[in-house]
């Protein structure tokens, strides 16, 4: 037994070493060995569910935090974690409960508590929102906006839009003066033979720029799709969002954003998007990123034969093309259905269906991809939604393939970049890869709720 022990030891040790220099898969699997060996530690759990956190895979994380106390219902670590895993999934009264306990039994803690308020000032505030909330429809931010009074002052001397249009030459000047971290005019901000398919940008707009030096910036003859997640995470989500906003006014037809599941409410609050506009702009400004956000399509075809959305596929068979048509998009995502699982969802290699380790919508297998298909008539489907090493994957047989944009994601995942390129009657996918430049020091999260700031820690 103190064999078995001791065994189980040099793996959280091995596990530990992992974890310290960034490669949580290769800490999740020495956790994991060590739990086999050992399935009685909450320290094992606890460690593990902290790694699934690092990776977003709140799902698990939770399942491992509440694993710990079962085992050890003192071990104090299990609540935090417990509770940083539930703040992630937006579900904050679960996440109060336990910060209450540690500091009922930590009364002294000065994190605790302060972690403890910030918690119940959120959930104070969406009690407050839902008792003022009217059944009646919500009147629109751009209902309450008088652009023409605004007035752009006589010092400010950055980017112009010419008699209130967009043009190629506003989006290279407004591009080179995000890039010197300057702000747009609040008036220029209201009015803001291949296909190129990113992921994931996540507030990164100096790697964005670093795509449009590699592969040209958008046009007629050089049209773009984005898939979602455009920000949140990277503290420079602001100029990205307003980029791409600026290219979708230019070239309408050729440049194409999808929604991803951090284009809503709920995360934007916890992961910093919410914060960096009104640091840099207004509250009223971020209510109308959000009435827009509502509006993005959720999934794209293109020429009958490919399907791209930011997360997956769905829950239940049977979903087809003219489901996805028929979806009230214009609101905030659901818990379930098949809203929820195109922003949401993730492949898997077995078989089947199971739980999503993200603790939101499922994990989808090959065969369920193929009956996909199958149904719809469809080749393939790419989609983003996961940090992968290289930037790039393709399973379940060539017929999924994942792309994500945002190279060394959060200065910390040493990820590649990469972006696909759709040719001919065909559509064969073609890869490139990238990696990460440098930025301005300003730390992703930065603008993030605070609590997701020290949670993670």
């Amino acid at each position: 037994m103190a064999e078995v022990t001791n065994e189980a030891e040099l793996l959280k040790e091995k596990a530990n070493k992992f974890f310290k220099e960034k490669d949580y898969e290769n800490a999740i699997k020495y956790y994991s060995e060590a739990l086999e060996l050992n399935p009685s530690n909450a320290i094992y759990y606890s460690n593990r569910s902290l790694a699934y956190l690092r990776t977003e895979c709140y799902g698990y994380a939770l399942a491992d935090a509440t694993k710990a106390l079962e085992v050890d219902k003192n071990y104090i670590k299990g609540y935090y974690r417990r509770a940083t895993s539930n703040m992630a999934l937006g579900k904050f009264k679960a996440a109060l409960k336990d910060y209450e306990t540690v500091v009922r039994v930590r009364p002294n803690d000065k994190d605790a508590r302060m972690k403890y308020q910030e918690c119940n000032k959120i959930v104070k505030q969406k009690a407050f929102e839902r008792a003022i909330a009217s059944d009646d429809k919500k009147k629109s931010v751009v209902d309450s906006l008088d652009i023409e009074s605004m007035t752009i002052e006589d010092d400010y001397v950055g980017p112009k839009l010419e008699d209130g249009k967009v043009t190629l030459q506003f989006m290279k000047d407004m591009m080179d003066w995000f890039k010197d971290q300057k702000k747009l005019h609040r008036k220029c901000a209201y009015q803001t033979d291949k296909l190129t398919i990113c992921g994931d940008t996540h507030g990164q707009y100096y790697d964005l720029l670093n795509i449009f030096e590699l592969n040209g910036l958008p046009s007629e003859a050089n049209p773009y799709l984005f898939n979602g997640d455009f920000v949140d995470r990277g503290s420079f989500s602001v100029e990205v969002i307003l980029t791409l906003f600026g290219f979708k006014l230019l070239y309408p037809d050729h440049f194409h954003l999808l929604r991803g599941n951090h284009e809503t409410d709920n995360m934007n609050q916890m992961y910093g998007f919410e914060g960096e506009v009104k640091a840099k702009y207004t509250a009223q400004m971020f209510q109308l990123f959000s009435e827009v956000f509502q509006w993005l399509p959720l999934a794209q075809c293109i020429n009958n034969k490919v399907l791209v959305m930011h997360g997956g596929l769905f829950s239940e068979d049977g979903v087809t093309l003219e489901d996805l048509r028929k979806i009230d998009r214009n609101r905030q995502p659901p818990d379930s259905g098949p809203m929820c699982d195109l922003l949401w969802s993730d492949p898997q290699p077995q078989n089947g269906r199971s739980i999503s380790k993200r603790g939101v919508s499922c994990q989808f297998g090959p065969d369920v991809t193929q009956h996909f298909l199958e149904q719809n008539k469809l080749d393939y489907i790419v989609r983003s939604h996961e940090v992968k090493a290289e930037g790039y994957e393709v399973t379940h047989s060539g017929k999924c393939i994942t792309v994500f944009s945002a190279p060394n994601y959060c200065d910390q995942m040493g990820n590649k970049g990469a972006f696909i390129h759709l040719r001919g009657s065909d559509l064969k996918p073609e890869f490139h890869q990238f990696t990460a430049v440098p930025h301005p020091n300003v730390k992703p999260m930065a603008y993030a709720n605070t609590l997701m700031q020290l949670g993670m820690m």
